[in-house]
């Protein structure tokens, strides 16, 4: 099968989805390792935060959950190739794969730090470790399926409520599981490992990802799907806006009167993502929905450019991260750094001390420049991964 061929077989508007999350992903990194505040200032802390700080970061919410909510649908479209057996144990495999692709290689990617002294732990974990249990749980009906996925991303927010036992195996599996910002444990003197993203409210995103999924079965029309996909969009949109005004229940944080109208609107959009909140994930998904309704078929210069990264996004991810900490590693040396400083305690990440910086355009100069450079490679790796049939190639 060649790779135009392979590419037809695709659906387009979640490729086309997956990759605007994906360009819009790479800001937040480059923010990470450029903006002169990512290591001092909170950038949705309304108080101190610029308006242009604050929707820098805000807009990224949407690529996690959106991420793993797609996710969950190309698990279904996978199960309509494969038996139960064959596809539950691919996922299982695929998802121990990406675990320990978060440990060995992404938190290299990340910290450049060869001794491994912090081992982080975020969103391929959390995506493999979703996709251990799904291993499990499609051999469950559909129906039984998607309802533990709606429990699960209604209900977890029920823990915000709940007092944590202070220490004890109870304590570190709703940490691991459910709840918490982020959980730091040390493995000894040196070496620590960061988890950043919690279990099961993702795992709950890909479940009802993978719902969705029965909409873009070949059989389905395509007049329906669409309304059907915006329907379930709109109505997560209206679930935000009202559960968050009655202000009782759905995030841990609620939002309060500000001085303007304007940051009370930003107090109101300030949602939950360590862990998820079911209003962060109603306020990113359901647009996100409504959206896929209408950029299906899309078929312009535009569409194809965000295409070509959303047919390889793990290559994407992976690639991206190198190519921006290379970056930062230049910048450290041009902007007068030695070797002295290439690790500081305040700062994740060697070649990027706590006080290094640019402001805000430099910031979006630099993303332009990181997605322009990864346009040509995924191109590339997209048509080798269509035009050959290698069985690692489905793990990458």
């Amino acid at each position: 099968m060649n790779a135009t061929i392979e590419a037809k077989n695709r659906i387009s508007s979640i490729d086309l989805l997956r990759g605007i999350v994906m360009v819009i992903m790479a800001l937040d990194h480059v923010r990470d390792f450029f903006h002169e505040t990512a290591m001092t200032v909170d950038p949705l802390d309304i108080a101190t935060a610029s308006p242009a700080l604050f929707f820098t970061r805000w807009i990224t919410h949407f690529c996690a959950p959106v991420f793993v909510f797609l996710a969950g649908t190309s698990i279904y479209l996978s199960g309509l190739k494969k038996s139960k057996k064959a596809l539950s144990a691919f996922l299982f495999k695929r998802g121990l794969w990406l675990a320990l692709i978060e440990i060995v290689v992404m938190t290299f990617a990340l910290g450049f730090n060869p001794a491994y002294n912090i081992i982080f732990l975020q969103v391929i974990w959390v995506t493999g470790c979703s996709m251990m249990l799904m291993a499990l749980l499609i051999y469950l009906p559909f129906p039984v399926i998607l309802s533990i996925g709606f429990l699960l991303f209604a209900g977890h927010n029920l823990y915000d409520s709940v007092l944590q036992p202070a220490k004890g195996s109870s304590n570190i599996f709703l940490e691991l599981f459910v709840t918490g910002r982020a959980n730091f444990y040390p493995l000894n003197a040196t070496h620590t490992i960061a988890v950043f993203y919690k279990i099961l409210p993702f795992t709950a995103i890909m479940i009802l990802g993978y719902g969705l999924g029965a909409f873009f079965n070949p059989q389905a029309p395509t007049v329906q799907r669409k309304s059907s996909v915006l329907l379930i969009g709109v109505i997560a949109v209206i679930v935000f806006i009202l559960v968050r005004y009655v202000n009782v229940y759905g995030d841990p944080v609620k939002w309060s009167a500000q001085d303007t109208a304007f940051h009370t609107f930003l107090s109101f959009i300030n949602t939950t993502k360590y862990p998820p909140s079911l209003l962060y994930a109603c306020m990113t998904i359901g647009p996100a929905l409504i959206l896929l309704s209408f950029i299906e078929g899309a078929q312009n210069k535009l569409a194809l450019f965000f295409i070509t990264f959303g047919r390889v996004p793990f290559f994407y991810y992976i690639i991206h991260f190198f190519l921006i900490h290379t970056l930062c590693l230049v910048a450290f040396y041009f902007s007068g750094y030695n070797n002295s400083q290439i690790a500081d305690p305040n700062s994740p990440f060697y070649f990027r001390p706590a006080a290094f910086g640019f402001n805000l355009p430099i910031v979006y100069g630099i993303w332009l420049l990181v997605v322009l450079i990864m346009y040509p490679l995924c191109k590339w790796y997209g048509n080798y991964k269509w035009s050959h049939r290698q069985w690692w190639l489905s793990y990458l």
